[in-house]
């Protein structure tokens, strides 16, 4: 398992739960399957950006405006971090595909769209806050940032293919089997506002 989805997986526990969930009025299944299926696409998406050339650069970049702290008060800090970065973060990510994943994770979870939405900003916040404080720890440059989140991306994939292959199916957004020239298309301009 990569650093990465360690510390996503102590943060992502039952404090995540209780602070989304609390948030949000959903129960701690809910919220849980909702960041079960949330996560993968957010994961598939910082990792294919980052893939392209000089995107590993600019994500080091916007991970200066993310040291980590979310995950040390997640109850204090999660709602303001959500309103601040989370919804630009989604917007940049995800781009059109965003109302999509939303029912998906909806779908998946049982929840509504809009409570997906809340999960997904809230979310994101929270992995960059994990990249953040990886990159302060590790010293990465943008190679291994790259091979952080393909790291954390094919660990995750082997845990859980169902969600991975949802992943990949809507960011694919012209069906061409490839997301590449989706992500490329919709995220030239990805960590620039964050």
């Amino acid at each position: 398992m990569s650093g990465l989805l360690d510390l996503l997986g102590s943060t992502l526990g039952d404090n995540a739960n209780g602070a989304i969930g609390e948030k949000l009025g959903l129960s701690p299944q809910q919220s849980g399957a909702a960041i079960a299926s949330a996560l993968p696409m957010l994961l598939g998406a910082l990792t294919r950006d980052a893939s392209q050339p000089g995107s590993a650069e600019a994500l080091l970049g916007a991970l200066g405006k993310h040291d980590g702290s979310v995950l040390d008060d997640l109850r204090g800090q999660l709602p303001s971090a959500a309103n601040t970065h989370g919804a630009g973060i989604l917007g940049h990510v995800l781009g059109a595909r965003q109302g999509a994943a939303q029912q998906a994770v909806a779908g998946a979870s049982g929840i509504d769209a809009g409570q997906a939405g809340a999960v997904l900003a809230m979310l994101a916040p929270i992995v960059m806050g994990a990249l953040g404080k990886l990159n302060r720890q590790q010293g990465l440059d943008a190679g291994g940032l790259t091979s952080l989140l393909q790291g954390a991306r094919v660990s995750h994939s082997q845990a859980q293919p169902g969600l991975m292959g949802l992943e990949s199916q809507l960011l694919d957004a012209n069906h061409d089997g490839s997301i590449v020239d989706d992500i490329t298309g919709k995220l030239g301009g990805l960590f620039g506002g964050r």
